[in-house]
């Protein structure tokens, strides 16, 4: 039970998916979270660095759209502002947010990873779709709404949990 909690990669920050990375882990497409994976939850924009990361996967051909539990008005503001499709209220942890998002965007389920920062919405929506999910630490996590905050030491415990 506990591997469905266990992403397949854990990382600091999106920045460290390089297009040379994701070919050799045969990855060609993302579906990326918005909130405290990609930007601080309360800013309407990219750091800089990411800002960088998102036009290098763009400039490489890697397929990339948003998947949110988000408002779908601010989310599609903010997949505007940086060009790059979006599935608002995704309802994560349930994959039908992600199987959505691939077939909009014609992905190949066996190349495309979900990237997000919570284990009970992103990795878990990302498994439940069948999808190779990466885990990235959370964007200053202190500024989510308090429901999200509540299930990190959660989170902590379940990633602990050796499955081998």
């Amino acid at each position: 039970m506990f591997r469905y909690f266990q992403p397949h990669l854990y990382l600091d920050s999106v920045t460290e998916l390089t297009p040379e990375r994701l070919s050799s882990l045969g990855l060609k497409s993302l579906l990326l979270d918005v909130d405290c994976t990609l930007k601080h939850y309360k800013s309407k924009e990219l750091p800089p660095e990411t800002a960088r990361w998102l036009n290098d996967m763009k400039e490489h051909n890697i397929g990339l759209c948003l998947v949110s539990n988000g408002r779908s008005r601010r989310i599609r503001q903010f997949a505007e502002s940086v060009h790059v499709p979006c599935i608002a209220l995704a309802l994560k942890p349930l994959p039908f947010g992600l199987n959505r998002a691939v077939r909009r965007m014609n992905f190949d389920k066996k190349t495309t990873a979900m990237v997000g920062d919570q284990v009970f919405a992103d990795i878990l929506a990302g498994k439940f779709a069948g999808l190779f999910t990466i885990l990235v630490t959370p964007l200053n996590p202190e500024d989510e709404p308090w429901f999200a905050r509540m299930k990190r030491p959660l989170e902590k415990i379940v990633l602990k949990v050796d499955t081998a």
